[in-house]
């Protein structure tokens, strides 16, 4: 038997993949039917007892396979010829790639968890509190009282993090920046084609929708990370393009770090310092005076700053970079002369804040 005939016998790579891939659990499991509520509650109950493996196995599979070239091509190939077949079978069908193969778990126990017609009964088994979760069958987790293992373990975290030195970021962010750019590392080490970094990151922001803010936080924590080879140079160059790609995203960020925070990130990454100081100086030109306020508001839809913070996170990048200031300051004055040259406060936002930066 061939390799590639092998890897079509597991579920989420054959033709029995409709029951296993994740996209497919979120339509199943949100508009669920009496057929698929049938199929859950045979799911659950094998997941409970240990015996419903596929989910694991899909994880186990990455683990093991994603920094081998010669089979992660063929499982890809694999993957495109069953995403082709459901896309043919399933309106609005999303792609699965290979790097979501570890996240199947996670997606599945949220969509459960999501679903409002999710019976008790199946309730109870996640959240059992009998009996602690423990491993079966070898590797393969029993699931009877996940949830509530995850309760206790945020809930311990909760309990502790005040007894240790919290960075700006947090603990957990700094920890997933890692493994994100451990994740991107791997990745990119496969060969000159960058496509599937693109994908693993556009997966994970698809993920993180309603928790950009700790995303945001996630991809500075992995900025900061060292830089001690040409690999993790590579990934974070990777990373600062993607990003500066992503305009929101990009200035969403801005609006959500703190300037010291910029300037440990300015001091480090120069086309992270040059990106953010066009959000600033866009978020400048967008400026109205308003007179009830007595001061400057943004008047754009979207992520923004007010101009006490515009004129702190100005300074953070000087302070990161002292040769900024210069050439800011020097555009900045030419477009205080566009405007009229006025000295007067409420008159050219330029000129006022040439005035906050040298107070």
């Amino acid at each position: 038997m061939t390799l590639e005939s092998t890897i079509s016998f597991h579920p989420f790579f054959g033709q029995e993949t409709l029951l296993y891939q994740p996209d497919w659990y979120s339509r199943t499991f949100i508009q669920p039917t009496k057929s698929s509520f049938k199929l859950l509650c045979h799911l659950l109950s094998s997941l409970s007892s240990g015996a419903y493996q596929p989910i694991t196995v899909n994880s186990h599979i990455f683990s093991r396979f994603h920094n081998n070239a010669a089979i992660r091509r063929i499982m890809e190939k694999q993957l495109q010829l069953t995403n082709q077949t459901l896309r043919d079978t399933i309106p609005g069908y999303t792609e699965v790639s290979f790097s979501d193969l570890p996240r199947c778990q996670h997606l599945l126990l949220v969509r459960l968890l999501n679903n409002p017609e999710l019976p008790s009964s199946l309730m109870k088994i996640l959240f059992d509190t009998t009996r602690p979760v423990k491993t079966m069958h070898e590797d393969y987790e029993d699931v009877t009282g996940l949830c509530s293992h995850i309760v206790q373990c945020k809930s311990v975290y909760k309990v502790l993090s005040p007894l240790a030195d919290m960075s700006a970021l947090g603990a957990d962010a700094e920890v997933q920046g890692e493994m994100l750019m451990e994740r991107l590392e791997a990745l990119l080490n496969q060969g000159s084609e960058t496509c599937r970094a693109e994908q693993f990151l556009g997966s994970v922001l698809q993920g993180c929708e309603g928790a950009l803010q700790q995303f945001c936080l996630v991809i500075a924590a992995a900025l900061l990370t060292s830089k001690n080879c040409t690999a993790q140079t590579a990934a974070h160059d990777f990373l600062l393009d993607w990003l500066q790609k992503k305009h929101s995203l990009l200035q969403y960020m801005c609006s959500l770090l703190s300037p010291t925070l910029l300037k440990d990130l300015a001091k480090e990454h120069q086309k992270l310092r040059d990106a953010s100081c066009n959000v600033l100086k866009k978020w400048a030109s967008e400026m109205e005076y308003s007179l009830s306020d007595g001061e400057w508001v943004l008047t754009s839809t979207g992520p923004g700053v007010s101009f006490k913070k515009l004129t702190e996170l100005f300074l953070a990048l000087f302070d990161a970079s002292p040769s900024l200031r210069g050439d800011v300051e020097k555009e900045l004055n030419a477009l205080k002369i566009s405007d009229g040259d006025f000295d007067v406060t409420g008159l050219s936002v330029w000129g006022d804040l040439l005035s906050a930066l040298n107070m």
